[in-house]
Protein backbone atom coordinates (compact mmCIF):
# COMPACT_ATOMS: atom_id res chain seq x y z
CA UNK A 1 0.00 0.00 0.00
CA UNK A 2 1.16 3.67 -0.83
CA UNK A 3 0.12 6.59 1.01
CA UNK A 4 0.31 10.18 0.31
CA UNK A 5 -0.95 13.05 1.83
CA UNK A 6 -1.75 16.80 0.72
CA UNK A 7 -0.41 16.21 -2.93
CA UNK A 8 -2.82 19.29 -4.05
CA UNK A 9 -2.73 22.63 -2.04
CA UNK A 10 -4.88 25.29 -2.99
CA UNK A 11 -4.97 25.25 -6.73
CA UNK A 12 -8.72 24.51 -7.47
CA UNK A 13 -11.87 23.80 -5.88
CA UNK A 14 -11.44 20.48 -4.46
CA UNK A 15 -7.95 19.58 -3.25
CA UNK A 16 -6.44 15.88 -2.47
CA UNK A 17 -6.20 15.20 1.52
CA UNK A 18 -4.88 11.13 0.89
CA UNK A 19 -4.41 8.83 -1.89
CA UNK A 20 -3.78 4.94 -1.22
CA UNK A 21 -2.71 2.40 -3.65
CA UNK A 22 -4.24 -1.25 -3.15
CA UNK A 23 -4.27 -4.15 -4.68
CA UNK A 24 -7.60 -6.67 -4.28
CA UNK A 25 -7.75 -10.20 -4.17
CA UNK A 26 -10.82 -10.61 -6.35
CA UNK A 27 -12.71 -13.98 -6.36
CA UNK A 28 -16.08 -15.02 -7.53
CA UNK A 29 -16.02 -11.05 -9.61
CA UNK A 30 -17.26 -9.59 -5.92
CA UNK A 31 -15.46 -7.42 -3.62
CA UNK A 32 -16.53 -4.35 -1.46
CA UNK A 33 -15.69 -1.13 0.53
CA UNK A 34 -17.44 -1.27 4.01
CA UNK A 35 -17.49 0.72 7.38
CA UNK A 36 -14.62 -0.46 9.17
CA UNK A 37 -17.27 -0.83 12.15
CA UNK A 38 -18.53 -4.06 11.09
CA UNK A 39 -21.12 -3.79 14.14
CA UNK A 40 -22.28 -0.45 12.18
CA UNK A 41 -22.65 -2.34 8.76
CA UNK A 42 -26.34 -3.63 8.93
CA UNK A 43 -26.19 -5.97 6.10
CA UNK A 44 -22.59 -7.18 5.70
CA UNK A 45 -20.82 -8.44 3.03
CA UNK A 46 -21.66 -10.80 0.76
CA UNK A 47 -25.53 -10.57 1.75
CA UNK A 48 -27.51 -8.61 -1.01
CA UNK A 49 -24.49 -9.01 -2.96
CA UNK A 50 -26.15 -8.71 -6.72
CA UNK A 51 -24.39 -10.52 -9.62
CA UNK A 52 -23.61 -8.40 -12.24
CA UNK A 53 -24.23 -4.82 -11.29
CA UNK A 54 -21.12 -2.45 -11.28
CA UNK A 55 -22.01 -0.83 -8.08
CA UNK A 56 -24.11 -1.60 -5.95
CA UNK A 57 -24.74 0.75 -2.69
CA UNK A 58 -25.84 -0.91 0.43
CA UNK A 59 -26.15 0.90 4.09
CA UNK A 60 -22.52 1.65 4.86
CA UNK A 61 -21.02 -0.37 2.21
CA UNK A 62 -20.86 -0.48 -1.55
CA UNK A 63 -20.17 -3.77 -3.82
CA UNK A 64 -18.41 -3.54 -6.53
CA UNK A 65 -18.76 -6.50 -9.57
CA UNK A 66 -15.60 -7.16 -11.24
CA UNK A 67 -15.37 -8.24 -15.19
CA UNK A 68 -12.65 -11.46 -14.25
CA UNK A 69 -13.70 -14.01 -11.86
CA UNK A 70 -10.29 -14.39 -9.48
CA UNK A 71 -7.72 -12.34 -9.91
CA UNK A 72 -5.63 -9.03 -8.09
CA UNK A 73 -7.35 -5.70 -9.13
CA UNK A 74 -5.81 -2.40 -8.80
CA UNK A 75 -7.23 0.16 -6.63
CA UNK A 76 -6.63 3.67 -6.35
CA UNK A 77 -8.50 5.52 -3.51
CA UNK A 78 -8.28 9.63 -3.66
CA UNK A 79 -10.14 11.41 -0.55
CA UNK A 80 -10.77 14.82 -1.58
CA UNK A 81 -11.96 17.71 0.83
CA UNK A 82 -14.41 18.77 -2.01
CA UNK A 83 -16.09 17.46 -5.54
CA UNK A 84 -13.69 16.58 -7.53
CA UNK A 85 -13.35 17.30 -11.39
CA UNK A 86 -14.25 14.16 -13.57
CA UNK A 87 -11.14 12.26 -14.37
CA UNK A 88 -10.10 12.13 -17.71
CA UNK A 89 -6.83 10.37 -17.47
CA UNK A 90 -7.72 7.43 -18.87
CA UNK A 91 -10.49 5.71 -20.75
CA UNK A 92 -12.90 4.16 -18.17
CA UNK A 93 -15.26 1.16 -19.29
CA UNK A 94 -17.43 1.93 -16.05
CA UNK A 95 -18.30 5.09 -13.96
CA UNK A 96 -20.64 5.47 -11.19
CA UNK A 97 -21.52 7.66 -8.18
CA UNK A 98 -23.29 6.75 -4.76
CA UNK A 99 -23.71 8.27 -1.21
CA UNK A 100 -21.78 6.26 1.50
CA UNK A 101 -22.36 6.68 5.53
CA UNK A 102 -19.64 5.87 7.74
CA UNK A 103 -19.69 5.89 11.41
CA UNK A 104 -15.59 6.04 11.90
CA UNK A 105 -14.46 7.63 9.38
CA UNK A 106 -12.36 4.79 8.03
CA UNK A 107 -13.25 1.66 5.41
CA UNK A 108 -12.23 -1.59 5.14
CA UNK A 109 -12.10 -3.72 1.97
CA UNK A 110 -13.52 -7.29 1.77
CA UNK A 111 -13.41 -9.92 -0.83
CA UNK A 112 -16.10 -13.41 -1.19
CA UNK A 113 -13.01 -15.86 -0.22
CA UNK A 114 -10.59 -13.99 2.01
CA UNK A 115 -13.27 -11.69 4.52
CA UNK A 116 -11.54 -8.50 5.23
CA UNK A 117 -8.55 -7.30 4.45
CA UNK A 118 -5.65 -5.81 6.44
CA UNK A 119 -6.08 -2.74 4.09
CA UNK A 120 -7.81 0.66 6.02
CA UNK A 121 -9.11 3.85 4.16
CA UNK A 122 -8.94 6.80 5.82
CA UNK A 123 -11.90 9.06 5.29
CA UNK A 124 -11.71 11.26 8.14
CA UNK A 125 -11.05 11.51 11.83
CA UNK A 126 -14.75 10.62 12.54
CA UNK A 127 -17.68 9.43 10.71
CA UNK A 128 -19.87 11.15 8.31
CA UNK A 129 -22.00 11.07 4.75
CA UNK A 130 -19.98 10.82 1.84
CA UNK A 131 -20.22 10.86 -1.92
CA UNK A 132 -18.12 8.03 -3.77
CA UNK A 133 -17.55 7.74 -7.47
CA UNK A 134 -16.26 4.85 -8.92
CA UNK A 135 -14.29 4.19 -12.18
CA UNK A 136 -13.04 1.07 -13.39
CA UNK A 137 -10.70 0.17 -16.51
CA UNK A 138 -9.47 -2.75 -18.53
CA UNK A 139 -12.77 -5.15 -17.96
CA UNK A 140 -12.70 -6.93 -21.40
CA UNK A 141 -8.90 -7.68 -20.79
CA UNK A 142 -9.75 -8.90 -17.07
CA UNK A 143 -12.53 -11.17 -18.41
CA UNK A 144 -10.44 -12.44 -21.23
CA UNK A 145 -7.21 -13.33 -19.22
CA UNK A 146 -9.62 -15.03 -16.41
CA UNK A 147 -11.46 -17.03 -18.93
CA UNK A 148 -8.33 -18.56 -20.99
CA UNK A 149 -5.39 -18.18 -19.03
CA UNK A 150 -6.30 -17.97 -15.37
CA UNK A 151 -5.40 -15.56 -12.92
CA UNK A 152 -4.72 -12.10 -14.00
CA UNK A 153 -2.66 -9.05 -11.74
CA UNK A 154 -3.16 -5.24 -11.99
CA UNK A 155 -5.00 -5.77 -15.65
CA UNK A 156 -8.61 -4.37 -14.27
CA UNK A 157 -7.96 -1.12 -12.56
CA UNK A 158 -10.56 1.04 -10.44
CA UNK A 159 -10.50 4.43 -9.13
CA UNK A 160 -12.73 5.78 -6.08
CA UNK A 161 -12.70 9.18 -5.45
CA UNK A 162 -14.01 9.95 -2.01
CA UNK A 163 -15.62 13.36 -0.91
CA UNK A 164 -17.80 15.26 1.82
CA UNK A 165 -21.26 15.56 0.83
CA UNK A 166 -21.00 19.09 2.97
CA UNK A 167 -18.52 19.94 1.19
Amino acid sequence: MILRHGLCGGTGVANLVRQQELDVEVAYRGFCFQESDDSAVPVPFNDGYEWGVFLNPHARRIDLFSAGHTHTATVTVKVWDAEPPLDTSVQWDEQGEVDFESTTGEVAVWTLTLGRAKDVISLAESGGQWRVRVYCSGRAEVERVTRIEGVAHGVEKYLLEFWPQDA
